[in-house]
């Protein structure tokens, strides 16, 4: 029986299981409801926000246990992880409207946590586990006015997991699988992840313990006839307290290590092409921070304050070793008039640097005020304006226009949107000074991001949008012998379509669907077309599963060996996952199967990717 044969076969039968079940209450997605975040930082309602907000929820976190952060990220429109379906210890790349990862800005509750010594000041998503997190809001498009540098085509937004009402609750996750490509499909476990979380509330006090670790082997990181395995292993420790001292003033605090160690496969001299070698890789991130926060009669007064301390080795035959620090402030009053007028006002402080031949460093201290207007009669407006002060570039003003307006619906609504953003995004400190290419006379990138769209949503369970967007970088960073600055404007255009659909009761569809086309400029890896597809169902209270599809387009990649352009072709994913709850619903187990069809297929030129694998866990929760 042929691949195909067998895959529909698969489908129909899991699907006609499903509508054999006895029909009970299920978990559906509320999305006419939702409240979001990150474009406003209020919680105010999906209608009355005139940004892309993409929400990942708890729910949807764990109907992905077992995945990576990236792994889920990259099911959301807009969005390219490349080197996410690879190796685990393969770098990645963040192509989200055509940008690259200096143009999107990581914050792990509320506090930015990017990385100033690496190249492109990105923050490395291979340090998190996906377990220790309650939800993740992506805001797409240019948010400097908010968020500052780096924020040019999106926020990625982490909230992690919350303390239980309860004294005491805990919670166990293991998951074991294979770990092969599409030529070994020898089925050996190779895959361990293992996540206990202890959290709990007493009285006023509250806290949040985890620890988690990965350990994969099985592949190597280079494609080759006779490849060496590069493990891949990860360890997270993380712990978050909370004390209400009244009503009006509470102090959070949290300390984390997360650190991994990869094999990684290089390009030694004296042929400089890519080979199976005995390098390796090591990167540890230690976090501590505060959060004062004190409420009163319409408004709070919040401060966000964090250290960060990063530890980076390399061991090739281009060995480096990085040791960056840095301080972020962010504090900031949030005042509600009327209902109706939002407003936040702050100043954000970030001291950074970074040892290379000797150490380095620069500060910024940014104030910044927005304002948000939800009207009686459907009109929204979201204003804003940042002065970047920076240490080595002075001032640069940076704004946003957003104006939204609602149709009231008798069963839901529709909305129209549109903005106009401005972002800056300033060299990072290993381009100005780092081991290779630097360039102390680089000048900052400039961005200018409009969009424009429809949503419609209803009382019946069906969300559709689309959004056109156009984004023009000035001074862009690009590499040759040096980092320099391009002479010539880049210029990105394109499209998302998104659709949530409950088609009878607990079958829902998710679907979107990216178009994105460099007008000017050049850009590797970046596909123009792009889909994914979700159909879940939930058999009943206890069962539920689901069948994901992921298709890339072509793209081109650089050939290192020749040092030109060369195309990959499209590749399409098929993934199933089931899981099934026991003991008063307290245990759940779980079974995923990737890439059923074993496609064969490179986001990397000349790296390894993974081929069919199958993995199986539980989670336990006390």
């Amino acid at each position: 029986m042929n691949k195909t044969k067998w895959f529909c076969m698969l489908t129909i039968g899991m699907l006609t299981a499903g509508f054999a079940q006895t029909k009970k209450d299920s978990v559906k997605v509320e999305t006419l409801g939702e409240v979001v975040l990150s474009d406003t930082r209020f919680k105010i309602k999906r209608e009355n926000s005139g940004k892309t907000v993409v929400k990942i929820t708890r729910d949807e976190i764990e109907r992905n246990q077992g995945k990576t952060v990236a792994e889920l990220i990259n099911t959301k429109s807009g969005i390219e992880i490349n080197g996410s379906r690879s190796v685990a210890g393969q770098n990645l790349g963040y192509f989200i409207r055509g940008g690259n990862n200096r143009q999107v800005l990581v914050l792990i509750d509320g506090i930015q946590v990017n990385d100033p010594s690496l190249v492109s000041n990105e923050f490395d998503l291979r340090l998190l586990d996906l377990n220790t997190i309650d939800s993740i809001e992506i805001l797409k498009g240019a948010s400097s006015t908010l968020y500052g540098n780096s924020a040019s085509t999106a926020v990625i937004n982490i909230t992690t997991r919350k303390a239980a009402e309860e004294e005491f609750s805990a919670s166990i996750l293991s998951v074991f699988g294979t770990n092969q490509t599409q030529d070994n499909l020898n089925y050996n476990v190779s895959s361990f992840t293992n996540n206990i979380s202890l959290n709990g509330t007493l009285h006023k006090f509250s806290y949040v313990a985890s620890f988690g670790n990965q350990y994969m082997d099985g592949l190597s990181a280079a494609k080759s006839d006779n490849p060496e395995i590069d493990p891949f292993s990860r360890y997270n420790t993380g712990i978050k307290l909370g004390y209400e001292f009244s009503d009006k003033f509470s102090l959070s605090a949290f300390t984390s290590i997360d650190k991994f160690k990869t094999d990684i496969d290089g390009f030694p001299p004296p042929n400089f092409t890519l080979a199976d070698t005995d390098d390796t890789f090591t990167s540890e991130q230690f976090r501590f921070g505060l959060a004062p926060k004190f409420e009163y009669k319409n408004g709070s007064f919040q401060v966000n304050a964090s250290f960060t301390k990063i530890n980076r080795e390399t061991i090739s035959a281009f060995s480096t070793v990085n040791d960056a620090e840095s301080i972020i402030v962010d504090a900031f009053n949030k005042y509600v008039i009327n209902d109706k007028f939002y407003t936040i006002i702050g100043i954000n402080y970030g001291d950074y640097n970074s040892i290379f031949a000797e150490e380095e460093s620069f500060s910024n201290s940014d104030p910044y005020a927005n304002v948000v207007y939800v009207s009686d009669y459907g009109l929204n407006l979201n204003i804003g304006g940042r002065l970047n002060n920076h240490s080595e570039y002075g001032s640069q003003f940076v704004y946003n226009i957003n104006p939204s307006y609602n149709f009231d619906l008798n069963k839901g609504y529709t909305k129209v949107f549109g903005s106009y953003a401005t972002s800056f995004i300033a060299p990072n400190l290993s381009q100005l000074f780092g081991f290779f290419g630097a360039n102390p006379d680089l000048e900052p990138e400039e961005n200018k991001t409009i969009e424009g769209g429809l949503e419609y949503n209803s009382k019946d369970g069906i969300r559709l949008s689309g959004v056109y967007f156009n984004r023009n970088e000035k001074s862009t960073i690009i590499f040759t012998s040096e980092y320099e600055n391009s002479e010539e404007d880049a210029t990105v255009q394109g499209f998302e379509v998104e659709a949530e659909l409950d088609l009878i009761e607990n079958l829902q569809l998710t679907a979107n669907y990216t178009f994105t086309e460099l007008i000017d400029g050049e850009r590797i890896r970046l596909p123009k077309h792009r889909a994914n597809a979700y159909l879940g169902y939930d058999f009943s209270n206890e069962t539920y599963a689901s069948i994901n599809l992921q298709y890339v387009g072509e793209r081109s990649d650089l050939d290192f060996s020749t040092f030109s352009n060369t195309e990959l072709d499209a590749y399409a994913l098929f993934n199933l996952y089931f899981s099934h709850k026991i003991l008063d619903d307290k245990m759940k187990l779980f079974i995923t199967l990737d890439n059923i069809l074993n496609e064969d297929y490179f986001e990397i030129l000349g790296y390894t990717t993974r081929g069919r694998n199958v993995s199986v866990g539980f989670n336990l929760n006390l």
